[in-house]
Formats: structure tokens, C-alpha cells, sequence
């Protein structure tokens, strides 16, 4: 039997309102749980929605943007009816965000341990000397050498990997349940992007957080997750956990992502490619959102959107081609 989730996500639709005539359905009808201690990844495309996702979870929507439907559960304490002030207290303090360029999340004028000790005593009793203490030691736990001194720098004193590191003290200073990694390896040489992976598994172990790792990378997913969502078109399109997921995969928009993945135990003289790219989410086309860019596209994919079905046991899909079984990569 599994435990009550950490975070769940249900039917929720953030829609943009860009004038009387384009609404774009960014996130549309989005089911989904984090358990403790399970690192979830939501994977798609640039536009796919993973993103909006995150942020809405957040509150941190702003105009044009509402959410218009569904519910967002922090174990039993429902996000989307409280208040900006009970929300901020949440932010930071029960769930903690890592974004994807922490030059422009760090504030330039302060320094880094400003923001740490910023960030600590707002959500605990602390004094300023208190505050610095534990600043360094977050600090020495990510791994950045000479904290005592690196404390008074500057972001941009910092190189890439390192802001990251202080991002990820950031988000963890106050002991989350729930961790949110909004593609944080992007803007790093792919050097760093091991070691901040490795660094965010660590402390999700560490502090027995659960983490919900927003990505476009299934290589990244195949290493760290337990439990994959691939988004498209505002919606999730395949859900399952990793393993079966990477060994079963039934999407036509999942099987393109793989495909396109570098492998070196394939003889192959170039990697796959998705035709097209994701449409916009105020002209999505009628019917399946991935019909205009799907190698198995059929009539009725054209008329209607599938719905997300359990094809096996803990596998859904949204793709009419397996509603009497299609095409598999295994």
C-alpha cells in the first residue's frame, strides 16, 4: 500500500488569455502524485508545458495567465485556496524551487549569503549571527569550497555550477518536503551538470525530500527519476514508472524523444528527429495535438484527442494506437 503523497496534482488547467480571441491552453487537465521520497520527472519539449506546471504549483502565475481549474494538494493542505502571504510561507519553507539560470534567480545586488540568510530567517527564529552560521555550512554541504569567504561574493563572481550550488542551498535551507527542479542543468557545461545532478540526489537523500525534476532530457531521466511523465501540448501524453517506461515506451511523441538520444551501442549515422515543432497553445489542432507530427497518424487522430488510459498495469497513454495495441520499441 502506498503512503499518501507529498504533492498531488489534479485536473488542473492554467490557461493565457492573450486577447478576446487566443486563449492559450498551456496546461490542460494535468493529473498527476509525488510520493515521499520519489523523484518524479516531467519531460517535453520547450512549449510542451512542464514549466507552467511548476509554476502554477507555486502560485507564481502573473497575468495573463489563471488557473481556472483543478486542485493542488501539499499532503493535506490545498495550495490553490491560500492566500499570496500563506503562500509565500509555503514557498521556500514546505516546497523548494531550483530554476534554470541562476543569474537571473540570484538577485545581483545582494550577496550570496544575504540571500541565504534572507531566505533562513524567514522561516525560522533565528538571529543574524545564527543565520550566517548555517549559511556556510549550507554552503560547505553543496559543496562550495571556502564558504566563509565565498559568503560575502557576488553572483557574478561565481561561475555557472557554482550559483547552481548556491541555488540548490537556497532552496534546501529550511528542510522542504518537496523539491522542484526546473531544468537545472540547462545553462552548465556538461561536466557540472553530472555533479549538480548528483548533488540535487544527494540532498534529496539527505533531507528525505521528494523531488519533481523538470527536464527535456530522457538520458537525465534514465539515471535519476523513478516515476516519468512526458508532456505535450499542455497535457501528459505517457506516464509510468522509468524502467518500464524506457523498456516499454508506447507514445509516438516519447519513442521520437528516445530515438533522438545519442546511443553508441547503435550503429547509426545520425540521431532521429521529430518533424515539426510543438505547436502553440492557442492553435493546437483539432483532435490528437501530436497528429501533426506523428509517423502513425490516422484519421480519427484528426477528429478527437484521446484520453489518458492505463493500456498495463501503471502505464497510461494517450494515443488511440494502442487501443487495440500498436507499434512498441521494444
Amino acid at each position: 500500500m502506498k503512503k499518501q503523497p507529498v504533492l498531488s496534482v489534479d485536473h488542473l488547467k492554467t490557461y493565457f488569455y492573450i486577447d478576446e480571441s487566443k486563449v492559450a491552453k498551456a496546461v490542460d487537465d494535468v493529473t498527476f502524485s509525488v510520493y515521499p521520497g520519489e523523484t518524479v520527472a516531467l519531460v517535453g519539449e520547450s512549449g510542451s508545458g512542464k514549466s507552467i506546471t511548476a509554476l502554477s504549483i507555486m502560485q507564481l502565475i502573473n497575468k495573463p495567465g489563471r488557473i481556472i481549474d483543478g486542485t493542488v494538494l501539499l499532503k493535506d493542505k490545498e495550495l490553490l485556496h491560500l492566500k499570496p502571504k500563506q503562500m509565500t510561507k509555503v514557498r521556500g519553507n514546505e516546497i523548494g524551487m531550483i530554476f534554470q539560470e541562476p543569474m537571473t534567480a540570484l538577485n545581483p545586488v545582494f550577496t550570496i549569503g544575504n540571500q541565504i540568510i534572507e531566505m533562513i530567517r524567514k522561516h525560522k527564529k533565528l538571529d543574524k549571527k545564527q543565520a550566517r552560521k548555517q549559511a556556510i555550512e549550507l554552503l560547505m554541504t553543496v559543496g562550495i569550497p571556502r564558504a566563509e569567504e565565498i559568503i560575502d561574493e557576488y553572483p557574478h563572481q561565481l561561475s555557472g555550477g557554482m550559483r547552481q550550488r548556491v541555488m540548490i542551498a537556497i532552496a534546501i535551507s529550511c528542510e522542504p518536503i518537496l523539491l522542484i527542479a526546473d531544468e537545472p542543468t540547462t545553462a552548465l557545461d556538461v561536466t557540472i551538470q553530472a555533479q549538480i545532478l548528483d548533488l540535487m540526489a544527494d540532498m534529496r537523500e539527505q533531507y528525505q525530500m521528494s523531488l519533481l525534476l523538470i527536464t527535456h532530457d530522457l538520458g537525465v531521466v534514465s539515471e535519476y527519476a523513478d516515476h516519468v511523465m512526458v508532456m505535450y501540448g499542455g497535457q501528459i501524453v505517457e506516464e509510468a514508472s522509468t524502467k518500464e517506461l524506457l523498456k516499454n515506451t508506447k507514445h509516438p511523441y516519447t519513442q521520437g524523444l528516445l530515438q533522438s538520444l545519442p546511443n553508441i551501442n547503435k550503429d547509426v549515422d545520425r540521431l532521429g528527429t521529430i518533424k515539426g515543432i510543438v505547436p502553440p497553445a492557442f492553435d493546437f489542432p483539432k483532435g490528437c495535438r501530436f497528429s501533426t507530427r506523428c509517423p502513425f497518424v490516422m484519421d480519427k487522430c484528426k477528429q478527437a484527442n484521446p484520453e489518458l488510459k492505463e493500456i498495463e498495469s501503471e502505464h497510461f497513454v494517450r494515443c488511440f494506437l494502442h487501443e487495440d495495441g500498436g507499434p512498441s520499441n521494444g
